[in-house]
């Protein structure tokens, strides 16, 4: 493994990029070591992904790694420097670490991946076809940072009737996928002095990245319909605030409409900005998917998308709806960031959604999501009868148990030591001691021998470690 210990002296990524660049120089890590992913390595260090892949950018710019598709992230050749001096940063690599106690068939529980096997292929593989053999030769060169303009076309009629949103194209910026148009939108808004009053709990990296910015984070308690409005009626003063209303992650809370008419008079009356992570509301499994806040206030609310559950994440493709007063200024910022994001693939996606192929794919993707809930939920009430509480197992590929017993860190890592990887609530809270007791169940990309595979070998460990048999 890699392990590094992070000060607050200088930027993380530089420490982590300093700290490998050091030993490769060194020849500790040698040429065609296969470093950890983005994903594993901030897990590791308990960091932000973005960080991760900051410090491995500015490593593959030198020529130190490079990264082959599908393969991973590898140390380049020739970079052994005799005789060099290492800096300070004190680094490890264990090539052996990903796998130690870690079996070959691994149920993992992650939330957040959708059925990677349905992802459309030879739909796409048409279009692509069909793309590339008729393009414009121009769609080859630099284009602007905002994004194909038929995709962003597109984008509009289409999430005007599926989300309720309303926007014109020239509101929309596409981006590298959701972090990074959450990035953009903390160098834009958050300096030290600005407060983000954000859900808790919460997806982890979030308020990561609003802290490296200086943020100061303000925890707002959520129940089972999602943020405490009535919790922001002390705070008043101009802020940032985080929700995802439509399915909030992880406990899986509908925010309601008087809750969302709170939310959008708070932030009127502070002139605050309220950041909508529309976070899979497209797999409702009872009536249809829950219309966006966007589309009540489109001045007070920027609206955060993404491709990556309904389609694929290796895809990168994301989008932010914005205000008007704020699209040049986050377009400035994405000129700088990457320029544009790969224009092809847009233009691809556009064809996808405009001849009704997405609509068609997220229908059936909701029938096979629900058929895998039902499955899940079935199976964990046959093992644990009343001993399990189900939450937010309504919208999503992903739902939360509750059990009258807590789980600490030794006893996750006991229960991967036995072929299941699974999450805490917990892990996501910003204050911590209250969602101890709770598990993330996701099921997206799990087949229904895996989900039954996966709960008995949970209850086999839980039955001598709280069940006393």
């Amino acid at each position: 493994m890699i392990w590094i210990e992070i000060n607050k002296e200088e930027p993380i990524y530089q420490q982590i990029y300093v700290g490998i660049r050091d030993q490769i120089l060194l020849g500790e890590l040698r040429e065609g070591d296969r470093l950890p992913s983005s994903r594993e390595l901030a897990g590791t260090l308990n960091v932000s992904r973005t960080v991760i892949l900051e410090a491995y950018d500015q490593l593959m710019a030198e020529g130190f790694i490079n990264s082959k598709q599908g393969a991973g992230t590898f140390v380049e050749s020739g970079a052994l420097l005799e005789s060099f001096q290492t800096s300070d940063v004190q680094l490890t690599y264990d090539k052996t670490a990903c796998s130690i106690n870690t079996p070959k068939n691994l149920i993992d529980f992650r939330s957040g991946v959708p059925c990677l096997e349905k992802f459309p292929r030879k739909k796409w593989g048409s279009i692509a076809k069909d793309v590339y053999e008729n393009i414009n030769p121009s769609l080859f060169g630099y284009h602007s940072p905002e994004g194909s303009e038929q995709l962003r076309n597109v984008l509009a009629t289409y999430l005007y009737r599926a989300r309720g949103i309303r926007c014109h194209s020239n509101q929309i910026v596409i981006t590298s996928g959701a972090t990074q148009a959450f990035t953009l939108l903390a160098k834009l808004l958050i300096n030290s002095n600005t407060e983000v009053l954000i859900e808790d709990p919460v997806t982890k990296e979030i308020p990561e990245i609003f802290i490296e910015r200086g943020a100061r984070i303000i925890p707002i308690p959520v129940d089972q319909f999602g943020i405490q409005t009535d919790r922001l009626s002390s705070k008043r003063r101009k802020s940032i605030i985080f929700v995802t209303p439509s399915h909030q992650f992880p406990l899986g809370g509908i925010l309601p409409i008087q809750r969302r008419i709170q939310l959008i008079d708070f932030a009127k009356g502070t002139n605050s900005y309220i950041l909508e992570d529309d976070y899979d509301s497209e797999f409702r499994y009872s009536g249809q998917p829950v219309s966006s806040l966007q589309g009540l206030s489109p001045e007070q609310v920027i609206y955060i998308g993404t491709f990556s559950k309904i389609l694929s994440p290796s895809l990168r493709i994301g989008y932010l709806i914005l205000p008007i007063s704020l699209v040049e200024k986050v377009k400035n910022l994405k000129r700088y960031t990457d320029y544009h994001s790969p224009t092809i693939e847009q233009v691809i996606l556009a064809h996808f959604i405009q001849h009704g192929h997405l609509e068609k794919h997220v229908i059936q993707m909701r029938k096979l999501y629900k058929r895998k809930r039902d499955f899940l939920i079935a199976c964990l009430k046959n093992e644990f009868g009343n001993l399990i509480k189900i939450h937010g197992a309504s919208t999503g590929i992903h739902l939360v148990g509750e059990f009258n017993f807590k789980f600490s860190k030794k006893i996750l890592d006991e229960i991967k030591e036995n072929g299941v990887n699974i999450f805490s609530v917990e892990k996501h809270a910003l204050v911590k001691g209250n969602h101890d007791n709770k598990l993330i169940f996701g099921y997206g990309n799990l087949t229904e021998e895996e989900l039954e595979e996966g709960v008995r070998r949970l209850k086999n460990v839980m039955k001598y470690t709280f069940l006393g048999r």
